[in-house]
């Protein structure tokens, strides 16, 4: 896959989306519908702090890269990471272009509105990125960081082959519904409630019929 192909790239935050709904992830990714809530401008402005356009800030032996751009030409999918720190480590670390001498470990770091969540989407955002990392800089991607904001800490996630395994099967049925143009129907629940687009789903009519029949109803009313 080339350069020329960058428009059919997948965005990586997608897979965010994708692992806690993926009718929600077909909608905002395929159909380019969004609706704004309370969280989503919570992360906006989270994630304001975080995504200063490609700046660098150096802390000793350790060099953070903000709003840094990553490419997976396998996977074909591209993103913005929040944080990267790059820490010197003559051992395991590899030589980077630009960071000067020496040997340095890659560390991504995303950035949450919200506290720990018990589904994994969170986590295979950050094993994505790592993915992408590992893939330009030739390297190991094995640890990464996930800041909550609302408990104002860092969780620091083992990044294993599984989680990366996972991130590639993940991707290429994403690509499938892509590639088809097909928003899948999901099982309802109290998580709905939750979501910015609840009111372009509607959920509580998705069971009964068809979003389209529903739309095309009130058009003939």
């Amino acid at each position: 896959m080339d350069n020329n192909e960058d428009d059919s790239y997948l965005l990586l935050s997608g897979i965010q989306h994708f692992q806690f709904c993926k009718r929600q992830w077909a909608l905002i990714h395929i159909e380019q519908q969004w609706e704004e809530n309370v969280k989503t401008v919570e992360g906006q402005h989270l994630h304001r702090n975080a995504d200063q356009p490609f700046t660098r800030e150096k802390r000793g032996d350790k060099l953070v890269v903000r709003a840094m751009p990553v490419k997976s030409e396998a996977l074909g999918i591209t993103g913005i990471c929040d944080v990267v720190e790059f820490v010197r480590d003559e051992e395991y670390g590899v030589e980077i272009p630009h960071l000067g001498d020496g040997r340095y470990s890659a560390y991504p770091v995303e950035y949450k509105r919200g506290k720990p969540k018990s589904k994994d989407e969170d986590i295979m955002q950050l094993a994505a990125q790592a993915v992408c990392l590992e893939e330009m800089l030739v390297c190991d991607v094995n640890t990464g960081f996930l800041f909550y904001n609302e408990i104002k800490h860092r969780v620091e996630v083992d990044i294993t082959d599984d989680m990366k395994d996972k991130v590639k099967r993940v991707f290429s049925e994403m690509r499938d519904y892509y590639m088809r143009r097909h928003t899948p129907k999901v099982k309802t629940g109290t998580f709905c409630r939750s979501c910015s687009l609840q009111h372009v789903c509607l959920p509580e009519i998705m069971n009964k019929r068809s979003v389209k029949s529903y739309i095309e109803g009130k058009l003939v009313e």
